[in-house]
């Protein structure tokens, strides 16, 4: 490491932390949950993290973003994409889902023990992110990504982006 500082994993995360998500840049990837682990030792830092979908196209983006970092604190960067574990929205942190909802977005409600239904994307338990009302209607299950759908408060009257339930 440069200058024989001793880097901690709690310097790894708070670095980490300030790399936006490539799609959602009001979230850190530390927000989003996709990193699983950082462990420190000698002069490296290994990264665990889990895609948002094996599909991603910000895969390598991501992976480039974080070597970078930690490049940036003085140490080699070893990071392992984990593909056994799958993530989902529950991994979003509470500032996470707090700066979802602060950017007009509706954060995905708290996954059910069974698989997401149809019926729960179209309840009303989605609270508008300007207005907090509850009166909320689905208008496209299929919003800008495969995680996002389209909804409209009734009482303010503006249209939001709810994330899914993954």
């Amino acid at each position: 490491m440069a200058d024989g500082l001793r880097l901690s994993e709690h310097d790894v995360w708070d670095a980490l932390g300030e790399i936006p998500d490539p799609e959602i840049p009001v979230l850190s990837l530390v927000d989003l949950g996709v990193i699983q682990s950082v462990d420190v030792a000698g002069g490296g830092v290994h990264v665990r993290f889990t895609p948002t979908f094996l599909g991603c196209p910000a895969l390598e983006t991501m992976r480039a973003a974080r070597a970078e970092r930690i490049a940036a604190l003085g140490a080699e960067a070893e990071i392992e994409v984990v593909l056994d574990d799958s993530w989902s929205t529950d991994r979003i942190t509470a500032a996470g889902r707090e700066k979802l909802r602060a950017a007009g977005f509706a954060p995905p409600a708290p996954r059910e023990a069974t698989a997401p239904k149809l019926v729960q994307l179209q309840s009303n338990v989605f609270r508008c992110p300007y207005c907090g009302s509850t009166e909320t209607k689905l208008e496209n299950i299929f919003g800008p990504t495969p995680c996002r759908s389209l909804r409209y408060c009734t009482s303010c009257r503006q249209p939001f982006e709810q994330f899914k339930t993954i």
